[in-house]
């Protein structure tokens, strides 16, 4: 009882010690070993003290066993409660990162317990003499069995952990998925849901989402624009010169705007072709949409006062009369 004694004032005088904190950083991690001693269950002291003080009295191999093993079992049962504030702690550490990370913290938590438990339970059985061999294999058979009836479920439920972990995308990016695009309203178990620019709810299995090529927007800096327009054939060479200037004096007042460059691109069939290339700063949808605007009304405006012409699909047929013979 001495030794118990000793063990239950240490427990306390630590407590005490580890309470009187002063930074944020000492306080989180000194909390959850507060936890941990708190949670040190009165039984557990007592089965160690007996257990040490087993050594040193004459008994039979009979009780020798049972203080071995019965202080095994309450150790297991002792590691597990002080297992679930630690792994609590652990996840959201690890998770504090986004709401993605968040939201897979539970399921996460869920598996490194689970893992956990069956690891006790096995040393348990074999701590009170139970064959855990043939159990093992009996259970990786059956796992086995199991894995193949259920691999679907089992690979969408990775396929959702690797979202939430690796990331490719959030709730609230928007995403393009071969030809559907839409904006990712959750990210479940099995599914995840994205709600089309239509308006209707796109269901997709998280095996098949990772196994598609995803284009998202939402980690997009600034949006690259290829802007292409042609001019008529009769436009003469001077103009065809002025152009350039024309499109940067339109661009670069513009503040969301970023001018890469332009040329005089190609002949085409029925046009003089120019490209240009620009960035947008910003890159929301709407707001490449009005800096497009600005830059049409602009170049319609400049090129009016130039008297140059858009050019659009014509085709000229020439007619050859012919002179009747005779």
């Amino acid at each position: 009882m001495g030794l118990y004694a000793a063990l239950s004032i240490v427990r306390r005088l630590l407590i005490a010690s580890l309470s009187r904190v002063q930074t944020r950083k000492e306080f989180e991690l000194n909390r959850v070993l507060i936890e941990q001693l708190q949670a040190t269950r009165w039984w557990f002291l007592l089965a160690v003290s007996a257990l040490v003080g087993s050594q040193f009295i004459e008994e039979t191999k009979f009780l020798q066993d049972f203080f071995r093993k019965a202080t095994i079992l309450i150790a297991l049962v002792q590691v597990w409660i002080w297992s679930r504030p630690c792994l609590q702690y652990s996840i959201q550490k690890v998770t504090s990162t986004g709401k993605s990370s968040q939201q897979a913290a539970p399921i996460i938590l869920f598996l490194l317990k689970t893992a956990l438990l069956s690891i006790l339970l096995l040393v348990g059985l074999d701590n009170l003499g139970v064959n855990i061999t043939a159990l093992i294999a009996g259970l990786g058979i059956g796992g086995i069995a199991v894995a193949l009836a259920l691999q679907n479920v089992l690979g969408d439920l990775f396929g959702s952990l690797s979202i939430l972990l690796d990331k490719p995308f959030q709730t609230g990016d928007f995403v393009i998925v071969d030809e559907f695009a839409g904006t990712v309203e959750r990210v479940g178990l099995k599914t995840t849901r994205i709600q089309s620019l239509t308006g209707e709810q796109l269901v997709f299995a998280n095996s098949d989402l990772l196994a598609s090529r995803i284009r998202n927007y939402k980690q997009m800096k600034k949006r690259r624009i290829v802007f292409p327009f042609g001019v008529t054939y009769q436009t003469s060479l001077e103009n065809l010169k002025k152009i350039p200037n024309i499109v940067r004096e339109v661009i670069e007042p513009i503040a969301e705007a970023e001018l890469d460059r332009v040329h005089f691109h190609v002949f085409g069939d029925f046009s003089l072709n120019f490209e240009v290339v620009y960035f947008v700063s910003i890159p929301d949808y709407a707001i490449y949409m009005e800096v497009q605007q600005k830059i049409n009304l602009g170049l319609m405006e400049s090129f009016q006062k130039e008297g140059i012409e858009f050019a659009y699909p014509t085709q000229t047929v020439f007619v050859q009369k012919q002179e009747s013979s005779g």
